[in-house]
């Protein structure tokens, strides 16, 4: 299937065209978008348990917000992926920004009514708008320097993800479950009205401020490869795409029955209530936010498809001992599921959209599709807790960290291949500056100054540049 003709789209530099306060200003604006939708998903996870007391819902109807927020990735980012191809990242970050304002300001009346129907309509609105903008947001991101730091600065950005979702359960557990509130909707109202003045800010911010449009940097013949080939010829991506739905349904599965598993598990008395479980759940988000930025120091150094590799190791033996152990030892395992998560996200999407050139956007919009995984996990595993035990659904996420395992492993394997022994640059012309060659050329892995650079002039004397990793 060929890619859509939808025109050149707006005129893009190369990052390397921009001032260093340009990068860190374009930077910074793109990563308070990563903290809004991180505050909104910490706060969808205890809006979960808040709904089953109030409307009396079974867990496995609980999980509709759960479905009715990650469907949406289905439905909206690839073609968003497409339209921001052709008119940029900006317009696509407007559209993002407005789309989830109303949404959350619709919130106050679902919760006036008491209507769950209309909870989980105005949940889809409201995360069709960060859809948009985790779409634009995640691969503006990793154009934005480097590509072999792309990896390194995607997990910076989505460490500030998860210091709002650190946060959004605190928020819940000081207004959804205290007092009279855990019992009626009030609450609910004022948060989202303020979520959705928050965004309504920041989408004016950003009206007024210089965003550059920028595009991946990648060698010529890459390019030019790339250009010439359908996405859809492009396997790392798709493969990329699909290891990100099972992960992301296996992550979102895990974040929704994490308070139900806390004030649940076998061999606690008494049990713990549930502020104490969103406070603990706070502690668990903290753990991820720390593995982030943990990750960001040793993916500077690390071959981000091993660290993929590793991170799935962790994720496959922590979730089968959560399954498999109760009491406050099956807690300790959960934490750690949350530690071997962190990274996961960023490097999959960082991974899967490497030396995609012109189809960057799209490709994005591809990956970001992946996150609809979150929309089938909960329910499953809602089913399970139901017919079972919530201790034992445990074992649902298993199924979605062991095709992250996979992927990693093979990509790590393709590009050890790939990249080992020397890669040779011919150029016809004659008085040639190698350095300069060198300069602009940028091999598909490792940084610039993780690799040797060695010239001779052979052949007719054609000037040679030959890029040999350090060893």
């Amino acid at each position: 299937m060929p890619t859509p003709s939808i025109g050149p789209g707006p005129a893009a530099v190369d990052y390397t065209s921009l001032s260093k306060s340009q990068l860190y200003f374009s930077f910074s604006l793109v990563t308070s978008l990563f903290f809004l939708w991180g505050l909104s998903y910490g706060l969808l996870d205890v809006l979960n348990k808040h709904f089953l007391t109030v409307f009396g819902l079974t867990k496995t109807k609980s999980t509709l917000l759960q479905f009715a927020y990650f469907v949406s990735y289905l439905v909206v980012a690839p073609p968003m992926g497409v339209f921001m191809r052709r008119y940029g990242y900006k317009k696509g970050i407007h559209i993002g920004l407005g789309l989830f304002s109303i949404g959350a300001v619709l919130f106050w009346p679902a919760a006036k009514y008491e209507q769950y129907g209309m909870f989980v309509a105005f949940t889809f609105v409201s995360a069709s708008g960060l859809a948009t903008l985790e779409t634009a947001a995640n691969s503006y991101i990793t154009i934005l320097g480097p590509p072999s730091h792309a990896a390194m600065r995607l997990t910076l950005a989505q460490a500030f993800n998860g210091i709002a979702t650190v946060i959004g359960p605190q928020i819940a557990a000081n207004t959804f479950f205290n007092g009279d509130n855990q019992n009626n909707l009030g609450t609910v109202q004022y948060v989202y009205l303020a979520l959705a003045c928050f965004s309504a800010l920041l989408n004016i911010g950003i009206a007024f401020a210089t965003l550059p449009e920028v595009k991946q940097a990648v060698s010529g013949d890459q390019e030019e490869r790339v250009a010439k080939q359908s996405i859809w010829k492009q396997y790392h991506t798709l493969f990329g795409a699909a290891a990100q739905f099972f992960y992301v349904g296996a992550q979102v599965a895990v974040a929704s029955f994490t308070i139900f598993y806390i004030t649940e598990q076998p061999g606690i008395s008494p049990a713990y209530d549930s502020a104490t479980a969103a406070n603990m759940f706070s502690g668990c988000q903290a753990v991820f936010t720390f593995g982030r930025f943990l990750g960001v120091a040793y993916l500077r150094w690390i071959d981000p498809s091993f660290a993929l590799f590793i991170n799935g190791i962790g994720l496959v033996i922590f979730s089968i001992l959560t399954a498999t152990i109760p009491g406050k030892g099956g807690i300790a395992c959960l934490f750690m599921i949350y530690l071997f998560e962190s990274v996961c996200y960023p490097v999959i999407f960082s991974v899967a959209t490497q030396n995609l050139g012109i189809h960057a956007k799209i490709g994005s919009g591809i990956v970001a599709l992946g996150v609809s995984g979150g929309a089938a996990y909960p329910s499953i595993q809602g089913a399970v807790s139901d017919a079972v035990s919530t201790w034992r659904s445990f074992f649902i996420p298993l199924t979605g960290f062991v095709p992250l395992l996979c992927y990693g492993g093979v990509m790590w394997v393709i590009n050890s291949r790939k990249y080992h022994g020397r890669l040779t640059i011919w150029t016809s012309q004659t008085n040639v500056n190698v350095e300069e060659i060198t300069g602009q050329y940028t091999p598909e892995v490792g940084a610039r100054d993780d690799i040797e650079k060695v010239a001779s002039l052979e052949h007719d004397e054609k000037p040679v540049v030959e890029f040999r990793e350090r060893v």
